[in-house]
């Protein structure tokens, strides 16, 4: 353009540096900016705007703080939508010290913030965990005359929520609709899933009702949070009949509800049932994960089938999913409950054949085995294996070893274990 005798204006500037800013094309957009200079076009607010923004939409501290740093020193007054940047980037990334400064220079300068900035730094506040600074941004933004909306109260009730807080979230559901604020989908299902992990089923049934009188569709956030929750409260009939009710609204289950009900089934040794759900899952194109795997497993090792379980870790390696300390950990649990040890023992071969390193819960489950059985000599050979392999033994190891030997009238070597355990700081059991 500039070749051709015509000159850019700053609206030309603005409108390329907000392109190659939505593109990602940062570099570009320096050089761009560094010819507005070239071209004795003086870069405005918008042209500071874009850039900050631009920097701050991916995460970039230095480069954001860089150019407002500028914007200051060329005496460009930075505006609503430059505080807005940066406080939406310091309270994303959890510097709520920074965004409570830029709000206090905002404020300074005579400008006024709006709701979507509020609501960024009481969100901020809420994922640090700081309710009462949360609610003090509240109060400060409900002084100034701007009334929070939906998305404020939402973020300021899953903010409760996650710290159990549910009477002082139920006050503030009340305060929203005391304020002709109306609750919306997120609203119910956040309270849902409050009331769920806190073990009131009840309550957030009832709140499941009132979304579907208040004619809201639920989505499968909302069911997931109810059939865990049911789950977790061993109700599975109810888990089953929203399962049902789910489908009826032609609401689709995702890997999560199909790993809620598997792990669930499988925790009451309901394998086939947890079958069911995983043939269901795999047709749906909702592959399985390491979890659900280990879920089955788990699920055999408690309906007394450990070698099926086994046999499950071969399906699982062939389907190119990895085991990992929990799968082998599961499985030797099993065995040594069946008082298998030779089977335990074989699972911790393949658990080092396949490269996965044994914690001291594994080294534990196998010398308490062999410490039962009487098989002295076994435990010993795996406490050594045990410090060889860098794995502090514990006062559980010990204990396991030392009413071994003293069952098996092996004083000395009780006593010298029992010497050990107290240097190392590990208090006996008051029958030793």
């Amino acid at each position: 353009m500039a070749n051709k005798g015509l000159k850019p204006g700053i609206v030309t500037f603005n409108s390329v540096l907000k392109g190659l800013c939505k593109h990602r094309r940062f570099d570009k957009a320096k050089e761009v900016f560094r010819a507005m200079d070239q071209c004795s076009v003086a870069p405005d607010v918008r042209s500071f705007n874009i850039l900050i923004g631009g920097f701050c939409r991916v995460g970039e501290v230095e480069e954001a703080m860089k150019f407002y740093k500028e914007m200051q020193q060329r005496g460009v007054t930075p505006d609503v939508v430059s505080f807005s940047c940066l406080i939406g980037l310091f309270s994303t990334r959890g510097k709520m010290d920074h965004a409570a400064a830029y709000l206090r220079e905002m404020k300074g300068l005579g400008l006024v913030p709006d709701g979507v900035i509020y609501t960024m730094v009481i969100g901020g506040f809420c994922r640090a965990g700081s309710m009462s600074e949360a609610l003090r941004v509240r109060d400060e933004m409900v002084g100034l005359g701007c009334l929070p909306d939906v998305v404020t109260y939402n973020t300021l009730l899953n903010g409760l929520c996650k710290q159990h807080r549910l009477l002082d979230a139920e006050e503030l559901l009340n305060e929203m609709k005391e304020r002709g604020v109306t609750p919306d989908l997120c609203t119910f299902t956040t309270l849902i899933h409050g009331y769920c992990r806190d073990g009131n089923f009840e309550k957030a049934l009832q709140l499941f009702d009132t979304l579907l009188h208040q004619r809201l569709r639920p989505d499968v956030v909302a069911y997931n949070s109810l059939i865990d929750g049911m789950c977790r409260k061993g109700d599975l009939a109810k888990a089953n009949e929203l399962w049902d009710d789910m489908h009826a609204r032609e609401i689709f289950p995702n890997h999560v509800t199909y790993s809620i009900l598997i792990d669930s089934h499988c925790e009451k040794g309901q394998v086939e049932e947890a079958f069911g759900f995983l043939d269901e899952m795999v047709s749906k194109g909702n592959l399985p994960n390491i979890m659900t795997y280990n879920s089955i497993i788990k699920g055999y090792c408690r309906s007394g089938n450990v070698k099926k379980g086994q046999q499950f870790l071969q399906k699982m390696m062939q389907d190119n999913i990895l085991p990992d300390l929990i799968t082998f950990n599961t499985l030797i649990h099993g065995y040594i409950k069946e008082e298998n040890m030779h089977g335990a023992f074989n699972v911790f071969n393949i658990m080092e054949k396949e490269m996965v390193q044994p914690d001291a819960v594994t080294y534990n489950m196998i010398i308490n085995g062999f410490s039962e059985q009487g098989n002295m000599e076994e435990a010993g050979r795996v406490f050594k294996k045990m410090g060889a392999s860098g794995i502090e033994p514990d006062r559980y190891t010990y204990m396991s070893l030392i009413n071994g030997h003293v069952t098996a009238g092996n004083s000395k070597e009780a006593f010298q274990l029992h010497d050990e355990m107290m240097h190392r700081g590990f208090a006996p059991d008051d029958k030793f």
